[in-house]
């Protein structure tokens, strides 16, 4: 289970205030966007696996400190923070939770039967050559049944919890819902499990020369599908969860 994290700092950097190899992974992101393209690219975890310092979590890839920490100042520096950019960090709670309803629960709810329908042509057709397939087929379709109940129960039952507290809050909902939060993260953890296997199989979502166009649009698909994901888990584990965690100050 999840530690309790706590909230990042309103402050957003500046090139006199870089990133540290102290600076955990997810408050690297809440206050400097941008950088969850070059976490994505080189494969650190910035969602599930944020709340943990940056040199750790590079290390773990393997990957040189002091060359990460340069690429993330230079970022810095060359693409300033906008506010807008920022704008869930510090937005009431039923407006993030709404924002989370709109874009991340409706693109699954749209895209995970149409990616299933080219995950399971690729793998009826290529399938005998290709026997990584079948593992894509399970691994998709577990992904997607455990996507799609989890955001249901987000809707139905721990949302209204977050928002009823927000409203009246009290020690006993307090406990309750810090539970049900619990539950969610550990979700979401087995949800990114299943993405880097999918990545791994995949090997980086890389389709075979030989690959047809439904081929490669269902590599390209999944990819997609592991971004926003990532996204979406962002927003709950590092912005509207921790709020709970601690002390709930937005309405």
């Amino acid at each position: 289970m999840r530690q309790p994290m706590n909230r990042v700092s309103a402050s957003r950097p500046t090139p006199e205030s870089s990133f540290s190899n102290e600076t955990w992974v997810r408050d690297v992101v809440l206050l400097f966007p941008k950088s969850a393209d070059y976490f994505k690219v080189n494969r650190i975890d910035f969602c599930c696996g944020g709340d943990r310092p940056l040199g750790e979590a590079v290390t773990e890839r393997g990957l040189d400190k002091d060359a990460v920490l340069a690429d993330l100042n230079k970022l810095l520096m060359e693409h300033p923070v906008l506010e807008e950019e920022t704008v869930w960090n510090y937005a009431p709670s039923s407006e993030l939770i709404q924002h989370i309803v709109d874009k991340h629960h409706h693109y699954l709810r749209q895209e995970l039967p149409l990616i299933a329908q080219n995950v399971n042509k690729v793998f009826r057709v290529h399938g005998g050559s290709s026997p990584h397939l079948a593992q894509l087929h399970e691994l998709f379709h577990k992904l997607m049944d455990e996507l799609l109940d989890h955001t249901a129960k987000e809707e139905d039952t721990q949302f209204p919890r977050i928002l009823a507290y927000s409203a009246d809050s009290g020690a006993a909902s307090l406990t309750e819902l810090r539970a049900a939060l619990a539950e969610l993260e550990d979700e979401h953890d087995a949800a990114g499990d299943i993405l880097r296997q999918i990545r791994k199989i995949t090997e980086d979502f890389t389709p075979p020369e030989h690959a047809c166009t439904t081929y490669r649009l269902t590599y390209a698909r999944l990819e997609e599908l592991e971004g926003m994901t990532f996204e979406h888990i962002h927003l709950e584990n590092n912005i509207l969860f921790p709020r709970y965690h601690i002390e709930a100050e937005f309405a």
